[in-house]
């Protein structure tokens, strides 16, 4: 899938599910891009409705296997019909030209939302656990609210690794209490990794026209990489976390798992229920939106860091990404991009290791989930140690025997922001100024390259963006991808950067259902 059907469509990598896959008479859904439902909407081949009621058949069909979405919105189809009439409206007497003025890329479009972004209607909002079954949030979270201005319809919600997988280090990615363990639809046997599984399965399995996600470290990059769509998690604050079930404030990121573009324009913005961080990103958006960058050059001129050691190395031991990596930096640099090789990221093993990164994640998370927790309308839990104590006593449903909860009880026992966490916050402030930004800097980068989604911490910590582009496939199926990584605000050239690799190379495939 083209990342027109990529980056141009946050998620829209819609799969042809083989010989039975629903295709309207007038128009085929499968792998259509935003722009071409909204071109199907105007020519009259295509109804929201229609659409919608397509996803809720691949739902209905696919997962039971996949268990990538936890609920369907009872109201879909009432938004698709709302959609519907609108168009109609605007479109009578021939005022096609007035509906495209009046309407975003996103109207009529289905959205699948992660199951800790808020929505303020009869969808639950639990992370996938039971702990927050029937709570009641007391708005839409900041991009729902801009996705429903814009005309999206909120399908549902996609399952996730439980509490975006910062309940424990034991359960598997893709797993949570609600929705049960997600599948890679690749190979049903491999890891889907999270914590945004449910968004990536979804979107690879074409059971949503778009996703979102969140990421705090590697939770869009890792699902993105390994079920094969493009994944964008942008700079901190550049959308807002208002209305998100929190971890660390200091990372927490939403964004989405493929065509970027659109999705971020109608996201990205001043939000007052994250004042702080999306005041000071605003700075970053650029006049005009981000679909000027799909650029079929864009790699040329683009200065590429390869940061071989420690990240290329994983792969030595893996003899068809080594070939394809070798053959996609040959293609890069046949497109006019100037590779930097063997690019050293000074303080790389220590960041890896994550140390001061969890430090600084345990005491945040307790005081950001206890927050969220007591601004919920009704809740049958408000605080941590609320949550952890309704799993001791939900143990079998939760999993607590097998998974346990370590993480969980390692926050309560912490006591806000002291001492140590300055420390761990400092050291990691100047571990990103006098590492990432300095290399950045010194070679005139324009972005870092690395396989999968290894270099997802060093993004992490300094709040920085990154995008996932499928690469390749292993011997079993199982998709790898590539990372671009740049410094904050710099999502245009990310977004040349990726459109013009993904153009050059097309290895996304759907998978074999």
């Amino acid at each position: 899938m083209s990342i027109s059907n990529s980056l141009t469509k946050l998620l829209l990598f819609l799969l042809g599910i083989s010989p039975i896959t629903f295709l309207h008479p007038k128009f085929p859904i499968k792998e259509a891009t935003i722009q071409d439902l909204q071109t199907a909407f105007q020519q009259n081949k295509l109804t929201s409705k229609e659409l919608v009621q397509f996803y809720l058949q691949q739902i209905q069909k696919l997962n039971p296997t996949l268990r990538a979405v936890i609920e369907v919105n009872p109201d879909a189809l009432k938004q698709a019909e709302e959609a519907d009439r609108r168009r109609a409206k605007l479109n009578k007497g021939h005022h096609s030209s007035l509906y495209k003025a009046a309407t975003s890329l996103l109207d009529g479009i289905p959205i699948l939302l992660k199951d800790n972004i808020a929505t303020k209607d009869k969808l639950n909002t639990t992370a996938g656990s039971y702990a927050l079954l029937g709570s009641v949030v007391p708005r839409d979270a900041g991009v729902v609210k801009r996705l429903r201005k814009a005309g999206a319809i909120i399908l549902g919600k996609a399952s996730l690794s439980e509490w975006a997988n910062f309940r424990s280090t034991a359960a598997p990615g893709g797993w949570c209490a609600r929705g049960g363990q997600g599948q890679n639809p690749y190979n049903l046997s491999a890891n889907p990794c999270g914590s945004s599984s449910g968004s990536a399965i979804a979107a690879a399995a074409n059971l949503a026209a778009v996703t979102l996600g969140t990421e705090t470290d590697g939770s869009i990059l890792c699902p993105s990489s390994t079920n094969s769509v493009v994944g964008f998690k942008p700079t901190r604050g550049l959308t807002s976390r208002g209305g998100v079930i929190p971890i660390t404030p200091t990372q927490d990121s939403v964004g989405t798992v493929a065509d970027a573009t659109y999705v971020l324009d109608s996201i990205v913005g001043y939000d007052p229920y994250d004042s702080k961080a999306t005041r000071n990103a605003r700075k970053y958006i650029p006049q005009g939106g981000y679909a000027q960058f799909l650029k079929i050059n864009g790699l040329k001129g683009k200065r590429l860091g390869i940061v071989r050691d420690p990240f290329f190395d994983y792969i030595k031991g893996f003899p068809i990404q080594d070939t394809a990596f070798k053959q996609h930096f040959d293609t890069l640099r046949g497109k006019g991009a100037v590779l930097v090789d063997n690019i050293i990221v000074p303080n790389i093993e220590a960041i890896m290791s994550q140390n001061n990164e969890l430090t600084v994640m345990l005491a945040e998370f307790k005081l950001s989930l206890n927050s969220y927790l007591k601004q919920l309308i009704k809740s049958p839990v408000r605080s941590l140690a609320d949550v952890i104590e309704f799993n001791n006593k939900h143990a079998q449903k939760e999993m607590i025997k097998e998974y346990n909860q370590e993480l969980f009880i390692a926050a309560e026992a912490t006591n806000g922001i002291g001492p140590k966490e300055n420390e761990a916050l400092a050291t990691l402030a100047e571990w990103t100024k006098d590492g990432f930004e300095k290399v950045m800097a010194e070679h005139k980068l324009d972005a870092i390259i690395t396989p999968a989604y290894y270099f997802s911490s060093v993004l992490a910590i300094g709040g920085f963006p990154g995008i996932s582009v499928p690469a390749g496939y292993e011997k079993d199926g199982v998709p790898f991808g590539i990372c671009f990584g740049g410094l904050k605000g710099t999502e245009p050239k990310l977004i040349e950067i990726a459109y013009g690799f993904e153009q050059a190379t097309q290895i996304r495939k759907p998978p074999v259902l």
